[in-house]
């Protein structure tokens, strides 16, 4: 059964990754890059600034790092745990799909780009999402936007992604409970 789900897996990248054409090439390898971001996550730190001040920015900010330091280190853990050789690693796959990326890992299960934007989107989200209630939806689908430029470059299968995008969401939930959890008890909001 694994077998098989690998399978469909791999035919399910490769039409993807076929999608793609010289002329987007540039795009989505912008928006594969993690600085690319960069002004995103500027503007959240100040949203989250403008609507529960400096002290809370401060937890908020330590909580961030928590979160993204947890979801890389399990990242690299599943990676180093199963083994699974990225696409752009796959001799049989060569002839088959389109491999753009400026670099290619070892291993590739499951994505730490698509569980780290993923994070962020859940928890900015739902941290917010008093102040902006559609927020968290913009930032979901700028997370799946993202993931998806890794089956694009050649980095990543769809189930990579699909994972990496639910332990994502998962740490997310999970962080913003703790930073809301510290700033209640600790921090008296101004």
């Amino acid at each position: 059964m694994i077998d098989e789900l690998l399978k469909y897996d791999t035919e399910l990248f490769v039409f993807l990754n076929n999608l793609g054409t010289e002329n987007w090439d540039s795009f989505w390898l912008i928006v594969t890059d993690k600085l690319t971001f960069i002004p995103l996550y500027a503007i959240l730190l100040f949203l989250l600034y403008k609507k529960f001040g400096l002290k809370a920015l401060g937890v908020f900010v330590i909580v961030v790092a928590l979160m993204v330091t947890f979801t890389d280190q399990i990242t690299n853990l599943f990676k180093d745990g199963f083994q699974r050789p990225r696409p752009c690693r796959a001799d049989d796959l060569v002839d088959r799909v389109r491999f753009i990326a400026v670099r290619c890992g070892k291993y590739g299960f499951f994505s730490g780009h698509a569980s780290n934007t993923m994070a962020a989107a859940v928890f900015a989200g739902l941290v917010l999402k008093p102040y902006y209630k559609n927020l968290i939806f913009i930032l979901v689908f700028w997370s799946i936007f993202v993931a998806f430029s890794r089956i694009y470059v050649g980095v990543h299968y769809p189930l990579d992604i699909l994972c990496g995008l639910t332990f994502g969401a998962i740490s997310g939930f999970m962080f913003s409970k703790l930073g809301t959890y510290v700033l209640a008890r600790y921090v008296k909001t101004e």
